[in-house]
């Protein structure tokens, strides 16, 4: 067999730490688009609201895309959850010929459970540093190192990443955030803003995301304390963070999560998207899937020094980068009154025009099938 005869699995099974029906994001750009081409399957981390025994829910989202839940038993220890979810992934696989499936790994924890597998191919997506962040299991860090000898390519989600972990695989590729352009573009023609922000008057600072321990309370608390008139929108869940630790004041304005096909809606009534992050452990390597999606809604955009922002977002112009409370407000103004800047917008669309989900997918296909024959000509020889 040569290269061009080779192809992937017939099926994808993902390990993920995030629930499907979570904030729209990397995992779901791209299951979404394999899922178009093989049969994909994505196991979320256990629920623990069984009666009696565990077992497996199927929750079959599309044609080729199926999501599988485990259910247990509450009150298990460590090792008894991890004996379930091995025996509740031995009964999904069963006799399968695993020469027919891809592993991909979005968090190392699953390998606690699947390492008696040996799948085709096993990828390991890192698209954060999940063991910087807030509750991280104490064993993320040994699982993460015993993931790196196992996988046939990595794939990291960012440059700050991919620097960190570029010395650990030897076949390991930068695939930072990118984007659904023709989506976000609905941003600059949409003209009616969904009732819960239409009812906010003023100047719209908005922003899209977790509200967890990587978001910069301090910093929207003093920005809406200083400019009272402008009104700050936040779109996403609250998670490991208590509301009581958060900004609040007659112009902070919290909606919740919302569905993926309405955020177009939301930004078309915004002037200036914010990226408020603070500068911690658990922000050092991440790659704010939003700032592409902010730029191709036509949104100028004020962020902290997140070093995937500043990098190349701020460096070519494209993002104004703000330390403090003072510079964040001094950005801001100086974004209001450039809004109009049409060789701005210009410049931020030829520096998109290369990059969708859709270029993503096919080039780590790419790199897949490539990394496939590799352990097939090894097998062989």
């Amino acid at each position: 067999m040569n290269i061009k005869q080779s192809s992937l699995p017939q099926n994808l099974l993902c390990f993920s730490h995030l629930r499907w029906d979570f904030v729209f994001q990397r995992p779901q750009h791209l299951m979404s688009r394999f899922a178009k081409e093989t049969n994909v399957y994505v196991m979320e981390e256990p629920i623990f609201d069984a009666t009696e025994s565990a077992y497996m829910a199927y929750d079959h989202r599309e044609p080729m895309l199926t999501i599988l839940i485990p259910h247990l038993v509450s009150g298990h220890d460590p090792q008894q959850v991890k004996e379930e979810m091995r025996l509740l992934l031995n009964e999904f696989l069963g006799r399968v010929n695993l020469a027919e499936w891809t592993f991909w790994y979005y968090t190392p924890m699953a390998l606690q459970f699947s390492d008696h597998f040996k799948a085709s191919l096993t990828v390991f997506d890192c698209m954060d540093e999940l063991s910087a962040f807030d509750f991280a299991p104490k064993e993320l860090l040994e699982l993460e190192k015993s993931l790196l000898k196992v996988a046939d390519i990595v794939f990291t989600g960012g440059y700050s990443l991919h620097e960190a972990k570029k010395d650990q695989h030897e076949n390991i590729h930068v695939f930072p955030s990118s984007i659904d352009k023709v989506h976000f573009h609905l941003a600059r023609a949409v003209q009616k803003e969904p009732e819960d922000q239409a009812a906010i008057n003023g100047v719209k600072l908005g922003f899209i995301g977790v509200i967890d321990e990587r978001f910069d309370a301090t910093l929207i608390h003093e920005v809406a304390v200083k400019r009272p008139d402008w009104q700050i929108v936040l779109l996403g869940p609250v998670v490991k963070v208590s509301m009581d630790n958060l900004p609040k004041g007659p112009n902070v304005h919290y909606l919740g999560q919302k569905a993926y096909g309405d955020l177009p809606a939301y930004l078309s009534g915004w002037d200036i998207a914010l990226i408020p992050f603070a500068i911690n452990n658990s922000t050092r390597f991440i790659s704010p899937t939003k700032t592409p999606e902010y730029l191709a809604a036509g949104l100028r955009v004020v962020s902290t020094p997140i070093r995937d922002v500043v990098r190349p977002y701020g460096v070519e112009g494209l993002v104004s980068i703000a330390s403090d409370a003072d510079e964040f407000i001094a950005a801001v103004e100086y974004c209001l009154d450039d809004r109009t800047n049409g060789k701005w917008l210009k410049k931020a669309d030829k520096f998109l025009e290369d990059k969708s989900w859709g270029d993503t997918f096919e080039q780590m296909k790419e790199k897949m099938i490539l990394a496939r024959f590799e352990a097939d000509k090894l097998l062989a020889s």
